[in-house]
């Protein structure tokens, strides 16, 4: 079956906005793809991508100064993949109706027309779905379908694929007509043989260090299939292992959360004023986390308190619960790297998308 699997026909992928590689990884790990060209405008992320994929070819310049038209010329593309800045979009967020974030989209349909795959992945939150009242959506719709692409339209949450986390987003599939592509079903979900992933699952062998520490030796051998997957082919030492410094005043509010707790259940003297509902919010050790968002290293921010020590995630605890493996190097300061880890598309959803993706383009 290996030598079989060594002959199967391996697809060019172009990955736009493509951060620190999440989606790449993904269709990496499914040995069919390879990742030919990678374009961000932040360069530290573009310093992650090729960290971790050294043969691809990363722009590191706007997408609006990229001639797809040359790229095409060179290589047969077969797929493209993408996810522009979804901040305008955000749900969890203001939302600014003249962001020109929220027209790059219009950036990414061009490099479509032009490169012209055979499918492509458009990933966004689901707030494009209710943006400037499903308009932007529609729009999106239309561009699309007019130069000859069917799409497969799909609410995603990456907890159902394995991901120890409750992350929704949208995923459009856009394909040639004449292609048959089916989105690859759940595999961990509550009517499943597989249940849900948990953070104790993801993150009970990693040192329990606490507040403005760091270690680099694992707590343990591996405890789960999970946890092995994350361990295979890493290092002996452990990255990016190392907690925030928080003051004094917030480690004494944190150490009166309950496991599950939110700001609402602090005593009143103590409770912050600012801040969103879920903001000062602590995980549960036995369920999924809820999404990991750029500010995972920072209480105030959306619920990101660890659940059983006084202190917020670490960078190597938030990508094992995206579920980058220990190998994955990412590059800049510790506020980069959240940025880059909670921006991503789960490697594993996007292997099961890339499988998914692989079937269909097989069968021509």
């Amino acid at each position: 079956m290996g030598s079989n699997r060594s002959k199967l026909k391996k697809y060019n992928v172009v990955d736009l906005f493509c951060g620190a590689g999440g989606f790449s990884l993904g269709l990496k790990d499914t040995n069919r793809f390879n990742s030919i060209l990678a374009n961000d405008i932040d360069m530290d992320m573009c310093e992650t991508y090729s960290l971790n994929f050294p043969k691809s070819k990363i722009l590191s310049k706007s997408i609006s100064d990229i001639d797809f038209f040359s790229i095409n010329k060179k290589n047969t593309i077969d797929v493209v993949v993408g996810g522009p800045p979804c901040q305008a979009y955000s749900l969890s967020g203001k939302r600014h109706i003249d962001d020109p974030r929220a027209n790059l989209f219009l950036e990414y349909f061009r490099a479509i027309e032009e490169i012209r795959p055979k499918i492509f992945v458009y990933e966004n939150v689901k707030g494009l779905f209710s943006y400037k009242k499903g308009n932007i959506f529609r729009q999106l719709q239309e561009i699309f379908e007019k130069i000859g692409y069917e799409l497969s339209i799909n609410l995603v949450n990456a907890v159902n694929y394995g991901v120890p986390q409750s992350r929704e987003r949208i995923f459009i599939i856009g394909y040639k007509k004449g292609l048959n592509y089916s989105f690859p079903k759940s595999s961990h979900a509550k009517k499943t043989i597989r249940k849900p992933l948990t953070i104790s699952d993801a993150i009970s062998d990693l040192p329990k260090i606490k507040n403005n520490e760091n270690s680099a030796k694992y707590l343990s051998k591996p405890k789960t299939n999970y946890q092995k997957l994350m361990r295979k082919n890493a290092p002996d030492n452990l990255m990016d292992h190392k907690s925030s410094k928080h003051s004094e005043n917030l480690v004494t509010i944190m150490s009166y959360l309950p496991e599950g707790g939110l700001k609402k259940d602090l005593p009143f003297k103590i409770r912050p004023k600012s801040g969103y509902a879920n903001s000062y919010g602590r995980l549960w050790w036995n369920k999924p986390a809820t999404t990991i968002t750029r500010n995972f290293g920072t209480p105030s921010s959306a619920r990101c308190i660890h659940p059983k020590i006084d202190r917020a995630l670490t960078t190597r605890e938030g990508a094992r619960l995206q579920s980058f493996p220990d190998r994955y190097q990412f590059f800049g300061s510790r506020a980069k790297k959240n940025l880059q880890i909670g921006n991503a598309v789960p490697p594993l959803l996007a292997r099961a998308i890339g499988k998914s993706i692989s079937l269909a383009l097989d069968k021509l």
